[in-house]
């Protein structure tokens, strides 16, 4: 009886062990770039993982010929998912926060310029940019119900510059769910954070200085920073994603909704620390397209939102940050 007794208890203590959390990392591609978790949970969550970054895919990438988003601005349907519904309402709120800086519907333009998926390499004529202006405003468009009533035929819905920010929040809800507490979740960039780091401290997050480096393969850090549990972080700058246009001058791939030309500014880099990742990236992309001072204006209006800019002073480099 005793025996039994041993073996029963030493069976439970086994089980009980096996269900203890411990530290997990997931790293692989999506949507075009690499994706970097750490969590702390009893299991692996990887299926779980893979299967929101596919149902993000499946909403949102206009690279997938199967996504929600393609349908849409192919005009093969009118009717959104929560996911693009969700973008539209946040992307709506941002642009007029950003006196119209943020813009999802400059696609035309985008492509114009040639940083699209079907944009031609060549430096667009005035003509062109007027006619792709008159397809630009996302405040000019609404949602009835989950329709999409677009402000010209020819509006098209470009979310790749909030898209990966709601992507990271949305694994992150996941871990959550399944009683995830300390985690890190990291998409081409983009950061979302929770609790704890494997050694017991904050979350510490490197934030890269503006190299001019068009590969993005050099990685020179201008800061270290510790935004706390429940933060999330977005990056974006003009130093990697340019081309030369022909008078040897420099084009961002920032593109003013309001002259539909790209965007000289004294912000190289902006990083935003917000209480969403889809948040955080649309107002680092808004604050390329913004002095800094009209940033930090921006930031000052929006709760618990913190930024750090990387700003040209001369042939210099300053940073201006209200991160802690």
């Amino acid at each position: 009886m005793r025996r039994l007794a041993a073996a029963l208890l030493a069976a439970v203590l086994l089980a009980a062990c096996s269900r203890a959390p411990r530290w997990h990392t997931e790293e692989g591609a999506a949507w075009g770039t690499l994706y970097h978790l750490t969590y702390r949970a009893p299991a692996s969550l990887h299926d779980s993982v893979r299967a929101v970054m596919r149902a993000v895919e499946l909403s949102v990438s206009p690279f997938e010929p199967a996504s929600r988003i393609a349908a849409v601005n192919a005009g093969r349907t009118d009717t959104l998912d929560a996911m693009l519904a969700a973008l539209v309402a946040e992307s709506q709120r941002v642009c007029r926060i950003s006196g119209g800086a943020f813009d999802p519907t400059v696609m035309p333009l985008v492509d114009l310029w040639g940083f699209g998926p079907s944009g031609e390499r060549t430096e667009p004529r005035q003509e062109q940019i007027d006619s792709a202006l008159r397809l630009v405003g996302i405040l000019d468009c609404r949602l009835d119900g989950m329709r999409f009533v677009r402000k010209h035929p020819g509006t098209r819905l470009d979310f790749s510059a909030i898209a990966k920010g709601m992507g990271v929040d949305a694994v992150a809800a996941m871990l959550r769910r399944n009683g995830v507490a300390d985690y890190m979740v990291e998409i081409g960039g983009e950061v979302a954070l929770g609790g704890r780091n494997p050694r017991g401290d904050d979350w510490r997050i490197q934030i890269d200085a503006p190299v001019d480096d068009p590969d993005g393969t050099t990685h020179e850090r201008m800061r270290v920073v510790a935004p706390g549990s429940g933060s999330c972080i977005a990056t974006s700058g003009n130093y990697r994603n340019y081309r030369l246009l022909r008078d040897g001058t420099r084009a961002a791939h920032i593109i003013s909704p309001a002259t539909g030309r790209t965007v000289s500014s004294d912000v190289l880099s902006a990083t935003v620390v917000a209480p969403s990742c889809m948040l955080a990236d649309a107002l680092a992309t808004a604050a390329m397209g913004m002095t800094s001072d009209s940033v930090l204006a921006m930031a000052g209006r929006v709760p618990d939102v913190r930024v750090l800019l990387a700003v040209a002073d001369g042939d210099s480099l300053r940073v201006v940050s209200t991160l802690k």
